[in-house]
């Protein structure tokens, strides 16, 4: 890790407080990102220990963002992050990741409407009675026929 030392070098820095407030995120989620690897060329000590970070950070953070909205995981971001780290356009990197959240998408559908209509026969067929030699084999009737 590289140590600022320099009062011109850490005036084109911000503290970590200055990139909560531009970016809309807790210091705690922004540290917890630097920890993990997620910000690492974007983040330098001062002589003191203090985080100090680039303004393109800010461009990182709202990808980061962005890319959890969509619902990838840390570490597919981090696979992204890494290409572009490398000098690559990560656009295929990133297709490809939407592409299989779109895909476990609609296996989650298919998946809660087949529970969707399990459930509705269930209360289609429910008994609000049931007889007793049923009552005494099963905890709810209704759900273990």
């Amino acid at each position: 890790m590289l140590v600022i030392t320099s009062d011109i070098a850490s005036e084109s820095l911000l503290k970590i407080g200055e990139i909560a407030i531009q970016s809309g995120l807790p210091t705690k989620t922004i540290r917890y990102y630097e920890e993990i690897g997620l910000l690492v060329p974007n983040v330098e000590r001062s002589a003191s220990g203090y985080r100090l970070f680039h303004t393109s950070v800010l461009n990182r953070l709202a990808f980061i963002k962005r890319a959890q909205a969509l619902g990838l995981s840390l570490q597919e971001i981090q696979t992204i992050l890494g290409v572009h780290d490398r000098g690559e356009l990560p656009c295929d990197e990133v297709k490809q990741h939407i592409h299989s959240k779109l895909i476990a998408i609609a296996q989650q559908i298919t998946a809660l409407e087949t529970l969707k209509e399990e459930l509705q026969g269930i209360l289609c067929g429910w008994e609000e009675k049931p007889s007793s030699d049923r009552i005494a084999q099963t905890i709810c009737p209704n759900l273990q026929k």
